[in-house]
Formats: structure tokens, C-alpha cells, sequence
């Protein structure tokens, strides 16, 4: 039998059920995965439906001061954040996390849905919380599609050589992933098509799914899974951002997934700039 997922649709959580197995966690980290997870869902937001969209980075160099009067743009030159565009939401009153997102969504779904931004901060003090969204210069430092799928590879087995919450759900420490050709070729493939075509999903414009697309690069597999990314100049932040939501970080802590493919692709005319493609695999 074989058992196709995908992080989009595998990241359906209730906000309620992320605040619960999150309980440990502190609030500004709490607020950052609960807008990780209403991104990755469609939402109804100043009267427009929005696309499924990649989780955000949490960046320390978009920590700034919740009470404090700050420039943006010189904060991001001293804090040596190569900024291309960023926004700041400040919200006073909120006692927690849920109440933070509650206000986001009520009056700030059109900053925390605009799909350029691709990095975040949160800080608070006491009841007054700033959220701090950024798309960042992509970096003229990467190497081929190869060499950084390689690179992605590391980082995943770095990230499923520990336990981890994923959300609702506990993951045990993972054995590492093998590379594999056949679902790399598969990943830029799809990286390429998101790329110069302009769009950010599972579905390609041909409607092939990820194992659609692992069949006809001719990896026979048991399970697929596939996590996608946009706007990121590192695999670093790549894996940063799916560790921070929920259904990206289940499919990469995913036990029973022995290979993986993975691969980015770049387009200047496109909204994100870059796009980032894994695909696991389980034959």
C-alpha cells in the first residue's frame, strides 16, 4: 500500500490543539508556530481567499523592542539583516499567545499573509508584543541545486538526530536520511515549474501531486512526502522555517522515510525569488 503526504495538507491543526502540546514553550515561540500554522491553511482575509503559504523563519535578528519607537530600516542595518522589504505589527493587551493571534487575524491577516515575507521576530514585554516580518536580499552565495540539496540533507539529519514536538505530535530522534537522485531530479523539477511559473503548491500546473511526480522520475516507493519552501537563501532557514510548522516538522522527523531528494530553483520575475523543494521517500 502507498501513502502519499504532503506538509500543507498534514499541518491542519486547530490552533487550540498547537497551543496545548506547546504549553512549555514561551509565548513569543507559541505565536510564531500558531502563525506558521494559519498560513499553511486557506484563509479569508480582507474579503480575498488566501493561498496555502511557507512557514516563516524565526530570525534573532528581527527581535526588536516591544516598547520602543525604532526606525525599521536602520534596526535592520544594525542588526545586519540584508533586508529587502519589512514590516512591523505592535499590538498592546494581549495576555498571552492566543489573544496575540487573535488580534493578528482580526486586524493584521494582510501582513502575516503577504506571501513575499519569509523571516519573522516576536518579542514581548508584559502585555505589549511586536511582530516583525522581513524578506531578506537573496544571497549570490549558492551553489548549484545539487550542492545545496546536499546541503538540505545535513541540516534534516541534523534535525531528526533529536526528539522533537511537531506540533500535537512527539517524535522520537530519527535515522538519518539517505540522498537519492531519483526524487532529487523529481524536487527540481517541481522547484524549476514553481519558480517560472509563479505559484507555491503541491500541485503542479499539470496537477501531478508529489508521488505523481516521484512515479514518473521512476522511484517505486511505499510512502512519499514532500515539503516545499519559498524565499529562504539557505538551507538552513529552509529547515528552520518546517521545524517551526507542525505538519512540515512531522514529515521530516517521519520515521519510517529512508531517502531523500531535495533541490531549489530561482527566478527573479517570481514573487518569492527562489523556490526549495524535499521530497522523502520510503521503498
Amino acid at each position: 500500500m502507498r501513502f502519499i503526504s504532503s506538509a500543507v495538507r498534514l499541518a491542519g491543526l486547530s490552533l487550540g490543539l498547537v497551543f496545548a502540546a506547546t504549553a512549555v514553550a514561551s509565548d513569543e515561540s507559541q505565536l510564531i508556530e500558531s502563525i506558521n500554522v494559519y498560513r499553511s491553511q486557506l484563509q479569508r482575509c480582507a474579503g480575498q481567499v488566501s493561498s496555502e503559504l511557507p512557514p516563516l523563519s524565526a530570525d534573532p535578528r528581527l527581535v526588536l523592542s516591544a516598547t520602543s519607537v525604532v526606525n525599521l530600516q536602520q534596526a535592520m542595518a544594525s542588526a545586519g539583516y540584508p533586508m529587502k522589504n519589512v514590516q512591523a505589527i505592535s499590538l498592546t493587551g494581549p495576555r498571552d499567545a492566543a489573544s496575540a493571534m487573535k488580534a493578528i487575524q482580526e486586524s493584521f491577516c494582510q501582513i502575516v499573509l503577504d506571501p513575499q515575507f519569509v523571516d519573522v521576530g516576536v518579542s514581548r514585554q508584559d502585555r505589549d508584543w511586536r511582530i516583525v516580518v522581513a524578506r531578506p536580499l537573496l544571497s549570490a552565495r549558492l551553489g548549484d541545486w545539487q550542492a545545496e540539496g546536499q546541503k538540505l540533507l545535513a541540516e534534516l539529519n541534523t534535525a531528526r538526530a533529536q526528539p522533537r514536538q511537531c506540533g500535537a505530535q512527539s517524535f522520537a530522534a530519527a535515522t538519518p536520511l539517505t540522498w537519492n537522485a531519483t526524487l532529487a531530479s523529481a524536487a527540481e523539477t517541481h522547484s524549476r515549474s514553481m519558480a517560472n511559473n509563479n505559484y507555491f503548491d503541491h500541485k503542479d500546473r499539470d496537477g501531478r501531486t508529489p508521488g505523481d511526480r516521484a512515479e514518473l522520475a521512476g522511484y517505486d516507493f511505499q510512502q512519499i512526502a514532500e515539503n516545499i519552501a519559498a524565499g529562504q537563501d539557505s538551507a538552513r532557514k529552509v529547515v528552520e522555517g518546517w521545524l517551526t510548522s507542525p505538519g512540515h516538522c512531522a514529515n521530516l522527523m517521519n520515521p519510517q522515510m529512508r531517502d531523500l531528494g531535495a533541490a531549489y530553483a530561482t527566478d527573479p520575475k517570481s514573487d518569492a525569488g527562489i523556490y526549495w523543494t524535499a521530497m522523502f521517500g520510503a521503498q
